[in-house]
């Protein structure tokens, strides 16, 4: 008699409690974030957000990192890219991208979802030499918010294309990491290159020579961070580097690596990331004219992330399938593909960080960025939740869910 009652009412608090479990958490944490940043950068408290963040603690010749904005992005950053580096090994070694035929379609999407935005991004800005440095800004997409929309959309969308927007995703950060190392290194200093250098292939042979404890690593990465910081390459690299000395090798049942990404992934989604977000996000709209605000640089953002990202990733999706180089999700139809691909669009972490590198000393063209950043995510999330929500059928009333996927080509 009960379960009458019951199954409605499951029904009705599905997209709420879909809010607060696993995929859905952290990118709506995300989204609450960057709300509250841009409510107080446009509050009468704007004056004491941007103190908070950018005032200096001491003279820059006492020590590089001499703003709280600094410390986040160069220091506190370097955990969100050390989760990425464990999750990025585990997934080459054991995971989705550990066999060609896993990872051919993966890589061929990211490489496309990058390409494509960058392009469209230089053929809007590019007249502008100022702004060029700024390609890469769209060409990045942010996990958690992404998967948060699918964490929305509950079971209504298949295992499969979770699993391939989430190894897009993976690629897409190894892409980003890889430019921001060779394209947005300002100079190089030699001696400091060498000691970074040195460092790591201590830390490679550490796990050549199954040192069993994680605190040496970790003390290790610190010496690491602080070579890598002063030789000119973006100190977040480091975090990148030290994650794949982690050994993936089996000891009581865990590996050291899986240990560490399950302990440390937590604190990079719901405080590293946030944190981050908060001190990124904020930007001062209302005295901002019309101008500014479809003015050619937040423009080629926008339509970079929400255009190029779709473009790239669902042509390059199709052609794969249509010349048999690579298999289509399994159950999934080519509306619910391209919805997906929409959800690339969404670049806020990674492009939030690589405009600060982009334009660094330039505020105007960083804060233009976060309105192009912000325009671009915020529509391919409605648009890909949209069309997600309309071509997913709820796999409960299974007869009428297979039989859309099979009427579907």
């Amino acid at each position: 008699m009960l379960e009458p009652i019951r199954s409605p009412l499951r029904r009705a608090i599905a997209p709420v409690r879909a809010l607060f479990v696993s995929d859905a958490s952290a990118g709506v944490l995300l989204i609450l974030v960057a709300a509250a940043a841009l409510v107080v950068a446009n509050s009468p408290l704007a004056e004491d957000y941007d103190a908070l963040f950018n005032d200096y603690l001491w003279p820059k010749e006492t020590f590089y990192l001499n703003t709280l904005h600094l410390w986040i992005n160069d220091g506190l950053m370097v955990l969100f890219f050390f989760v990425v580096g464990l999750e990025v090994k585990r997934e080459l070694i054991a995971g989705q991208l550990s066999s060609a035929d896993k990872r051919t379609l993966p890589i061929m999407a990211a490489v496309a979802g990058m390409a494509v935005p960058a392009l469209i991004y230089v053929a809007i800005a590019g007249g502008d030499t100022q702004l060029v440095r700024g390609w890469a800004i769209p060409a990045a997409t942010d996990i958690a918010f992404a998967m948060g929309v699918l964490g929305i959309l509950g079971s209504r969308v298949p295992s499969s294309l979770r699993l391939f927007l989430l190894t897009v995703a993976i690629v897409d950060d190894i892409g980003a990491v890889l430019v921001i190392a060779v394209f947005y290194t300002a100079h190089l200093d030699v001696m400091w290159l060498a000691i970074a250098t040195g460092i790591f292939a201590l830390m490679v042979g550490m796990n050549r020579f199954g040192v069993k404890q994680f605190w040496p690593f970790v003390l290790v990465a610190i010496a690491l961070w602080f070579a890598v910081l002063f030789s000119g390459v973006h100190a977040t690299i480091a975090g990148v580097l030290a994650a794949l000395t982690i050994p993936m090798r089996k000891g009581d049942g865990h590996s050291m690596l899986e240990k560490a990404e399950h302990g440390l992934a937590p604190w990079s989604a719901y405080l590293v990331v946030p944190i981050f977000g908060f001190a990124n996000a904020g930007v001062n709209v209302l005295d901002m004219t019309t101008e500014q605000l479809f003015a050619p640089l937040p423009f080629a953002i926008a339509t970079g992330l929400f255009l190029g990202k779709q473009l790239g990733i669902f042509t390059i999706v199709a052609l794969a399938v249509k010349l048999g180089i690579a298999k289509k999700p399994d159950r999934a139809n080519w509306m619910e593909i391209w919805g997906v691909t929409i959800l690339t669009g969404i670049g806020f972490t990674m492009s939030l960080f690589i405009s600060e590198l982009a334009f660094a000393g330039n505020r105007l063209f960083v804060e233009e960025a976060k309105i192009g950043i912000l325009l671009g995510s915020i529509l391919s999330a409605i648009i890909g939740y949209v069309v997600l929500r309309l071509t997913t059928t709820h796999p409960e009333d299974s007869e009428k869910y297979d039989e859309a996927r099979q009427a579907t080509p």
